[in-house]
Order: C-alpha cells, then sequence, then structure tokens
C-alpha cells in the first residue's frame, strides 16, 4: 500500500540518478510501452528523467492547483473543468481558450510535458493560480507539493473501464504497435498483477485516499463515475475546494451550467481542435473515444469483470474506497 505522506526525493543529481535507476532499475514491457520500477511503482522510461526532474525542482506555490489522475480515468475532463473555473472570470463562455486549444495544451502534465524537454524549466511567468497535471503516485510527488499549501485533485475511474480506454488509448497513438489488438486478455492480466503506467493501480488510488482521508482540505478525492452522474454538484465541489466558489448571482444567471455545456464530452470531442494534430507525442483526437460508463463489458468477458471484482475487494475493501462495477455497466444499458 502507498504511504499517505510524501517521501522526499533527495535527488542531488537526476541525469546521475536515472542512470543509476536505469542501470540496476526493473524492467518490463507492458503493451508497447517500456516500464521502470521505482518506489513501489512502474513507470514509462520514457518520461523518468521528467520524473526525477519534477521531485528535485518543482518548487510549489501556495495558490497552486495540483491534477492527479492514472491515465485515462478523467483527465481530460478535469483539465478543461478546473481551467474553465478558475478563467471564468477572465473569459466568457463563447471566447474560452477551451474552444482553440486541446486541454493538455492549456494545463501542463509534469512528466508529458514541463519536465520532458527542459531539465529546470522556468515556471514563474505563469500566471496564478497555476494549474498543473501529473500521474505520479501521491508517494512520489515532490515535497514542495505537500509543504505548502496548494490543492490537489484527485480522479479515479471503476479499473475495468480505465484499462479498457487506457488499452483503446494505446493503440489509436501507435504506441502498441506492435502489440496484437487481440491479445487484450494477456494485457489485462498484467494490469491485475500491477504492471501499468503509474500502476498498480490500487496502490495510487489508496495513496490519494489515504491523504485525502487523513486531509480533505489538502487533497480532494473524486470518482469519474459520480462526476458524470451529477456534473453540477461536482463542479461546485471542485470550484469551493480550490477557492473559487460560485456566487449566488452566478447560479441564477446559468454559470455552472454554462461551464458544464464548455467541457462536455460532446462539446469538447466536437471541436476541430481535438480532431486534428497533437499533444506532447499523444493525437489530440485520441483524448476523446467514448466517455461512457461500462463500455469494459464490450471488450472484456465475465470471468475478466469477476477476477477484478476479486482483485478490488482484496486491494481496497479494507480502506473503504469501492465501485461498483456491475451498476456501472448497466447504466450504459449494456448489462
Amino acid at each position: 500500500m502507498a504511504d499517505s505522506t510524501c517521501i522526499p526525493a533527495g535527488v542531488d543529481d537526476p541525469k546521475d540518478e536515472l542512470q543509476e535507476l536505469l542501470r540496476t532499475g526493473e524492467y518490463i514491457d507492458r503493451s508497447g510501452v517500456r516500464l521502470v520500477k521505482y518506489d513501489g511503482f512502474w513507470f514509462p522510461v520514457r518520461v523518468f528523467r521528467a520524473i526525477l526532474s519534477t521531485q528535485k525542482y518543482f518548487k510549489a506555490k501556495h495558490t497552486d492547483i495540483i491534477l492527479s489522475t492514472l491515465p485515462k480515468s478523467g483527465t481530460t475532463w478535469l483539465k478543461a473543468l478546473t481551467f474553465a473555473i478558475v478563467n471564468r472570470h477572465l473569459y466568457p463562455t463563447d471566447q474560452s481558450p477551451l474552444l482553440t486549444s486541446n486541454p493538455h495544451k492549456l494545463v501542463h502534465n509534469f512528466e508529458y510535458g514541463v519536465y520532458l524537454m527542459q531539465e529546470n524549466p522556468d515556471l514563474e511567468q505563469i500566471p496564478n493560480p497555476r494549474i498543473f497535471s501529473t500521474h505520479m503516485p501521491f508517494n512520489v510527488i515532490p515535497d514542495s507539493i505537500c509543504k505548502s499549501e496548494c490543492k490537489i485533485i484527485y480522479i479515479c475511474r471503476n479499473p475495468l473501464d480505465q484499462f479498457t480506454s487506457f488499452w483503446n488509448f494505446l493503440l489509436k497513438n501507435d504506441v502498441g504497435k506492435d502489440v496484437d489488438p487481440s491479445a487484450i486478455d494477456v494485457a489485462f492480466g498484467m494490469f491485475c498483477k500491477g504492471y501499468f503506467s503509474f500502476g498498480p493501480f490500487w496502490d495510487h488510488m489508496l495513496g490519494y485516499w489515504n491523504a485525502h482521508m487523513n486531509n480533505s482540505h489538502k487533497v480532494l478525492f473524486l470518482k469519474y463515475e459520480d462526476l458524470k452522474e451529477d456534473t453540477t454538484f461536482y463542479i461546485k465541489k471542485i470550484a469551493e475546494f480550490i477557492g473559487f466558489p460560485f456566487t449566488l448571482e452566478e447560479e441564477r444567471h446559468g454559470v455552472i451550467k454554462q461551464i458544464s455545456s464548455l467541457c462536455s464530452f460532446e462539446n469538447l470531442s466536437d471541436l476541430d481542435v481535438n480532431k486534428t494534430g497533437n499533444t506532447s507525442i499523444f493525437k489530440n483526437s485520441s483524448f476523446f473515444r467514448k466517455g461512457e460508463i461500462g463500455d469494459w463489458i464490450n471488450y472484456l468477458t465475465p470471468q475478466m469483470s469477476e477476477r477484478m471484482k476479486e482483485l478490488m475487494k482484496s486491494k481496497l475493501e479494507a480502506s473503504g474506497l469501492k465501485f461498483n462495477i456491475m451498476s456501472a455497466a448497466k447504466e450504459d444499458g449494456s448489462a
């Protein structure tokens, strides 16, 4: 189980640390992605140096907002919503940068963005509040984040849907171009063993879950399914958590509904900017597939779902963190 407190990285030189860890590290290849083990988690080798650089160089400000997720757990949606909430007084909804820029270009990721090309980029010029995202587990994020008063928002997703979405994401980006799509059962088996980018998923979730339970003023823990079920409620919750609450006048004028519509899957996926081009190493279109709950049932067998239910019971049940797999499938009308 991941710790519920941050652990200082203690990295003196990311380049030297990187070479040593890569030389002595434990590796696996997961669906065309090479992973290295570090602090109990599996990280893509291509962003490992960026993770070490983030640990050493990032200095959090009290006004920062950190969005953390496992890949394909609602990252794009959370970025769009948070950006729209924070900047609603700067841009009318019909002039929002979200209409012309992919959410991943407006909210930069540490390991796939700001620290990927530069070891120690200058982030002081970014206007406050700065919004960053990461896939790093809680016990790996920079110690300065934990020591500051900045806010962390974490969103997770039913592991069956998360796996299915990530599997399709890799294939669409040709990351797994040498992987037979019919071998999804092999990839799922690896996922259940924890061999997954930024996994094991249960330790990743529990790290932020425990941090939230220990300090709910610091860490907001969300589920993708809850956000889908009551978007208005959670938009208000996010706004209050990061210090940008809606006024009664804004509520009367439908500002929350406008933000919900602007950031909806239907709206964002239909924009030209999200149909073409790339962000970092990924196709913009690949961030918008279906956005549904329960789509896993179209890819995974009943035996797979039973295996996942047992795994979640053994890994998560004692913590109180639960996902209702079957009801999620029924909501999609597929089971």
